[in-house]
């Protein structure tokens, strides 16, 4: 068995790409999930990727989850903070609740999934740590002042880990996706795809798996001196 990988939202979209990608790398990868028991189960089924389900936005149900991980597939050596939600509207319109909703799962979700695992790596001398922002992150979004806010915060959050972690062989690191071909994009209309694409010199939309390269990169041995990083992988959608 090597090395165990956890993948937050592995089991959907942009992290089942992932989960599938560590796991043709060699990796012993669990793959967590909030909510769609269906969905988890088929890819469990297709993949032999095991799931485990708990709500990222508690820290006391990710501690329970990463402790049964652990006792099923060993200590956790690698962490992919990838899952993450949208509450979208304009700033004038958006909800406390809105707001909360995605503070809660898409930054401090990262915090909840990093923490439990820190001190075993930091004991252990290894770790390797991938937070999935975007590129609302680094550009701002009409409508996602909330998600945009989060995913600012994770880079940060990598960036902070990294100091903290990179004397103890632990690296924390960034990737900011632009749009990819995932469930979500791909379900807009036709209309509202091809503005996108518009904007995208690449003249496409990313694939996941272009996403999970990344990943199953920056979790190599090879990677060890990438740091705090931020990846963007983007198709040139470059701004400000």
């Amino acid at each position: 068995m090597g090395r165990v990988a956890l993948v937050t939202g592995g089991s959907r979209g942009i992290g089942a790409a992932i989960s599938k990608a560590l796991k043709d790398a060699g990796y012993t990868v669990a793959a967590s999930y909030a909510g769609n028991d269906e969905a988890a189960a088929k890819f469990s089924d297709e993949t032999g990727i095991k799931t485990y389900k708990w709500d990222v936005a508690s820290y006391e149900a990710s501690k329970a989850g990463i402790e049964k991980v652990e006792a099923d597939l060993g200590p956790i050596e690698i962490v992919v903070a990838n899952a993450g939600i949208t509450r979208d509207a304009p700033f004038h319109k958006m909800t406390p609740e809105q707001w909360q909703q995605v503070i809660d799962t898409n930054l401090t979700g990262v915090f909840n999934t990093i923490h439990p695992v820190w001190p075993g790596m930091r004991e252990r001398k290894f770790g390797r740590v991938v937070v999935i922002s975007s590129v609302n992150g680094q550009k701002g979004q009409f409508g996602q002042v909330n998600y945009a806010a989060t995913k600012a915060g994770d880079i940060g959050i990598v960036r902070s880990l990294a100091q903290e972690g990179a004397r103890a062989g632990i690296t924390a690191n960034a990737i900011c996706p632009g749009y990819i071909a995932t469930e979500m994009v791909m379900a807009v209309s036709d209309k509202v795809r091809e503005s996108i694409i518009a904007q995208i010199p690449a003249g496409r939309l990313g694939e996941p798996e272009e996403i999970a390269r990344c990943v199953t990169f920056l979790v190599s041995d090879d990677a060890g001196f990438i740091n705090g990083s931020t990846i963007s992988a983007n198709g040139a959608q470059f701004f400000g």
